[in-house]
């Protein structure tokens, strides 16, 4: 029974390093958009906003691998910034990268969303209740960001439509 609980806990604490790996990805993303933004002002300052909020995501995680003795995966962490970084590259090339990268912001949201929330499920049965609510923070903060790309994904693709049919810089 205590090699099963110790088995439960060491899914757990994968299920956070991974998380940690996922946010950095997160931030490759989301900083090489705002990098690029021109000409949608509203989204760079919400991707901007939630670039502080992953920060501070990513401070929480730590914290919690430290109070369990553990530490992130330097080599996750680095293979899905790299991964990352080839996403923003492979959507600068398209013509409609603004709508492109808000599909796959909403997408990546969501993806972060369903990890907090197993995260959650393996708090819970670990017994690991203090880890519960920074991760509910986070899983909150995931939430709004992807109501919001949700709640602006037509206006984005509407202004760029029109920002094509005018030939005005359409792109980001």
């Amino acid at each position: 029974m205590a090699e099963d609980a110790e088995r439960a806990k060491d899914v757990f604490i994968t299920g956070l390093q991974n998380a940690h790996a996922l946010e950095n990805q997160a931030l490759e993303l989301m900083n090489r958009q705002v990098e690029r933004i021109e000409n949608y002002p509203d989204i760079k300052a919400k991707l901007q906003q939630h670039i502080d909020e992953t920060h501070g995501q990513i401070e929480r995680l730590e914290k919690i691998l430290e109070q369990r003795g553990q530490s992130r995966s330097v080599l996750k962490d680095n293979l899905l910034s790299i991964t990352g970084n080839m996403a923003a590259i492979t959507h600068a090339f398209t013509q409609d990268e603004i709508i492109k990268n808000s599909i796959a912001n909403f997408a990546f949201e969501n993806f972060e969303i369903a990890s907090y929330k197993s995260l959650l499920e393996l708090a819970e049965l670990t017994g690991q209740t203090d880890a519960k609510q920074p991760l509910e923070q986070s899983l909150h903060e995931e939430e709004q960001m992807a109501q919001w790309l949700d709640q602006h994904l037509p206006q984005v693709t509407s202004t760029y439509l029109h920002r094509y049919a005018a030939n005005e810089k359409a792109g980001l």
